[in-house]
């Protein structure tokens, strides 16, 4: 016999059993994702949840002049 015929037929024998089938797998990594999902949705709007703060940020900061805002003026 030939290395891949023997490899074959000793990979026919090896089982690898999962602990549950296959669809949980997609289930749990769902569930994972709806809580992630909720995680990020529990943070909106955090910013404007303190006007005093957003509101000097935004007297403070040239938001439209566009020219200092990153650094780059070319």
């Amino acid at each position: 016999m030939s290395v891949v015929t023997s490899a074959i037929v000793l990979s026919e024998e090896a089982v690898n059993q999962l602990p549950f089938p296959g669809v949980f797998f997609g289930l749990i990594a769902f569930v994972i994702f709806l809580i992630a999902g909720f995680v990020m949705w529990s943070y909106r709007d955090v910013a404007n949840r303190h006007p005093q703060k957003s509101a000097a940020f935004a007297q403070s900061h040239d938001l439209h002049g566009h020219g200092d805002r990153t650094g780059a003026d070319h």
